[in-house]
């Protein structure tokens, strides 16, 4: 029968056909099939044979649409109803949608179409084995609009979507609904902002096999990093269930990052692995009224990640397979929008559709936009932060979209979750505020297109924030967003990138932490001259590392239970937690800016620091001068410290051997001599870390006295040195820069210092050995980088505010030395 089908529809004209299956269509065939319907069509021809599973099925055309539309009459009875809209006008919105698809659903569909969407669903029965006079096979019943998906505008969610058919009756039943859908009051509303006729839009209908996620998983994911546009990573969210859920925001999903480069050389570079709480999960509702139904989630499944490491990179190539697919088939460069489902009968991963990513895309990459907030105060609700900027406003708790006329423009909107219902108010809103969601779900995708900021996955901001507060909406400091009480000062920055100039000093940052990394990928810097491990350790693991190693051994029990509760997916081995996510925070910052060099300082908390990590006053000496004591390389080799050392070392390996970014320097801090250099590096080859292997540099920071006056010594151990202004300063002067008393006397520009800082360059340079520096100097003092600049610095590493400046200033000089 399905051979039958496709060969009577392929001698038809596709522009008359009532039925095409995606087997017959491509990305070219928009007009007939819609953007889904026709993404679907050029996957199976195209990306199936590269490996890419897609489930088959049928579509109603565009022509099948206009031929019911005419055949009833119904243009102009449309077109009288739309005569007054006005979509500014919530009442008159919803009353003449509702006009609309009542008239719809109310006009049969002509003969011939209820024939040929009979004869091609029965087509898929026999193909997957069911009979007619049984259930029939299970499909998805999905709208696709011949003007959606264009890279500039996404249609995608406004028109209705049905899971879990079965029989021809419901079939027709879902395809009449999907015609009405249509004219959804967010679609009339969307198509009128963005300048499409309602007349000229058709819609066409596709049936495809359902994939059994309801016994498994599914989610959404985007071949581009949705929050900064960072091209290099795949985002993938996933949660159980139909992938309603996720695409709506009903869950928190998991999220997991990969980095495409290397995975496309073989490596397994997952970044970065995040637990969502997957409260609910959709499934069919067998033997309900229903077609699906929400289920709670055992708790055991939501405390585990709900797909395998495996899954994650399969779908990761998937979705480098498909950008690069549509990238050539385009001529320019295309992140997509990606939904996958994992069918629980068969364990096989599926992609359900694709469409162009429409809001990072478009965006232009000459200009760098950064918000920063000038004060705080008390904080009502946390969650993830979408996009990087700021917004403020009262605050307007709505929860339920039959209240949303309560709206006023400017507001900002606190609600649960939102669906494409609630977009005719979204475009209205200051700021965004949900219980549910993710990065992929509804309001951070509608939050992302309009420029608004919002924060979703909140858990309780309907409950913290009242009605009528004033609120600021800060996404500007990293991964977490805040909403705090109050409309509080913040400044907005606008850099313009053409034209800077190329300077022969090497340009790096400070990069600490990892989740705004992608988002200084784009500044015009030579790679990281810093990364602290520190930030990584304190804010991320927040446990000290032989407190996980020897987490039965702990004696203070509250330390012991929150320990217990941030690695309770480590059970069996709690050391792994650490080595996981220092390689996860590593892994981000390096792959920000691959194949750049990214120099990472080994851990050099001092002991008073350590003691205050989970679990660590029971590990930590108490001494008398913790700045110049027990820190930096002199723990590396101790026996009091060494095997937790090996845990920094196990997740170096990890990010360079299994991620493949090679790009990571590790750098040695606080090393008195040559000889304890020695010692440290015999320690790393313990590890499988050894200087020359695989292109292993190891520099040493230059931040003692000692490291100054043995430069040419440190040169015969170390590839380089990177200057610590900081305590090179206080260690030349005496001072202890963390005193009071003497704070007024820490200079860096003082000339003892700069002697130091010249000798030390003079020193690498006749070593043949590279020298940058790394310090708060060169931030903070222009006149203090041209003196480095005049020495010849291979590279001064800033704080990324200083970037820009620091470049025009570096240029001058340049220039003026020349």
């Amino acid at each position: 029968m399905v051979s039958t089908v496709l060969e009577t529809t392929s001698k038809l004209d596709k522009e008359t056909a009532l039925i095409l299956w995606f087997e017959e269509v491509g990305t070219h065939d928009v007009g007939l099939v819609g953007g889904k319907n026709s993404s679907l069509g050029e996957m199976i021809q195209q990306l199936q044979p590269k490996g890419v599973n897609v489930p088959s099925g049928f579509a109603t055309t565009a022509y099948a649409y206009r031929y019911f539309i005419q055949s009833a009459g119904l243009e102009a009875k449309l077109r009288d109803l739309f005569a007054d809209l006005d979509v500014n006008d919530v009442a008159n919105l919803q009353e003449r949608g509702g006009l609309a698809r009542q008239l719809i659903l109310d006009t049969p569909f002509p003969q011939d179409l209820q024939v040929a969407i009979a004869e091609a669903y029965s087509a898929m029965c026999d193909r997957y084995n069911h009979k007619m006079h049984r259930a029939g096979v299970d499909v998805a019943v999905r709208s696709s609009a011949t003007a959606e998906d264009l890279p500039e505008a996404s249609f995608a969610g406004q028109q209705e979507t049905y899971l879990n058919v079965h029989s021809l009756s419901g079939v027709l039943e879902s395809c009449h609904k999907c015609f009405a859908s249509l004219f959804t009051d967010r679609a009339i509303s969307y198509r009128h902002h963005n300048g499409f006729d309602h007349l000229a839009v058709a819609l066409s209908v596709g049936v495809q096999k359902m994939v059994r996620s309801d016994l498994a998983t599914s989610g959404v994911m985007f071949s581009i990093d949705t929050e900064t546009g960072f091209k290099n990573a795949a985002l993938i969210t996933a949660a159980y269930g139909l992938g309603e859920n996720v695409v709506q925001g009903a869950v928190n999903p998991d999220e997991y990052f990969v980095f495409k480069p290397t995975l496309k050389e073989g490596y397994r570079p997952i970044l970065e692995k995040r637990l969502g709480s997957k409260a609910i999960k959709m499934v069919y509702d067998v033997g309900g009224s229903k077609l699906t139904k929400n289920v709670e989630v055992p708790e055991p499944d939501r405390q585990k990640y709900c797909i395998t490491d495996d899954e994650i990179l399969q779908l990761a190539r998937w979705a480098c397979i498909i950008e690069d697919h549509y990238s050539q088939v385009r001529g320019i460069y295309t992140p997509m929008d990606i939904e996958w489902a994992k069918d629980g009968k068969t364990g096989e991963l599926f992609i359900v559709q694709a469409r162009p990513e429409t809001v990072q895309s478009q965006k232009s990459a000459n200009v760098i936009k950064t918000y920063e907030l000038k004060a705080h105060s008390d904080i009502l609700a946390t969650g993830r932060s979408v996009g990087a900027a700021i917004g403020q406003g009262k605050a307007q708790v709505i929860h339920n979209v039959s209240e949303i006329t309560q709206f006023r423009p400017g507001e900002v909107l606190i609600t649960n979750r939102t669906d494409p219902d609630w977009e005719p108010i979204m475009k209205q809103a200051s700021a965004i505020v949900t219980n549910q969601g993710g990065r992929t779900c509804h309001a951070a995708i509608i939050a992302r297109e309009m420029g608004i900021p919002a924060i979703v996955g909140c858990g309780d901001a309907t409950e913290t924030i009242p009605t009528g507060q004033d609120v600021t909406i800060c996404c500007s400091e990293g991964d977490e967003g805040h909403v705090f009480t109050g409309l509080l000062p913040y400044e907005v920055r606008e850099t313009a990138l053409d034209n800077l100039p190329r300077t022969k000093t090497q340009i790096l940052m400070n990069v600490g932490n990892p989740e705004q990394a992608f988002g200084l990928a784009s500044y015009p810097a030579d790679g990281v001259g810093l990364a602290r491990l520190e930030f990584i350790i304190a804010n991320h693991i927040k446990a000290h590392p032989l407190a996980l190693m020897k987490f039965d051994e702990l004696e203070e029990g509250m330390a012991k239970a929150e320990i217990a509760e941030l690695t309770k997916l480590y059970e069996d081995n709690r050391a792994q937690f650490f080595v996981d996510k220092l390689a996860h925070g590593i892994g981000m910052i390096a792959a920000a800016f691959y194949p750049k060099p990214v120099v990472v300082r080994m851990s050099d908390f001092k002991s008073n620091e350590y003691a205050n990590l989970l679990g660590g006053r029971q590990f930590e000496p108490k001494e008398e001068n913790p700045m110049i004591g027990w820190r930096g390389a002199s723990r590396y080799y101790d026996p009091n410290y060494r095997e937790a050392y090996a845990l920094e070392c196990q997740a170096l390996k990890m990010v360079r051997d299994d991620m493949g970014l090679t790009n990571v320097i590790p750098m040695i801090p606080f090393c008195r001599t040559p000889e304890e250099g020695r010692k440290v590096l015999a320690e790393m080859e313990k590890h499988g870390l050894k200087r020359g292997d695989n292109g292993l540099q190891v520099y040493v920071m230059c931040e003692l006295p000692s490291n100054v006056i043995l430069a040419d010594e440190f040169s015969q151990v170390f590839d380089g040195f990177s200057i610590g202004s900081n305590d090179l300063t206080q260690l030349t002067l005496g001072l202890d820069r963390d005193s009071s008393l003497v704070a007024h006397l820490f200079d860096e520009r003082n000339e003892g210092v700069k002697r130091m800082v010249k000798l030390a360059i003079e020193t690498a340079k006749q070593q043949g050995r590279k020298i940058g520096i790394c310090g708060q100097a060169p931030s903070d003092y222009p006149e203090f980088a041209e003196f480095l600049v005049q020495l010849g610095i291979d590279s001064i590493s800033l704080n990324p505010d200083s970037v820009l400046k620091t470049i025009l200033r570096i240029a001058e000089v340049e220039k003026a030395n020349a």
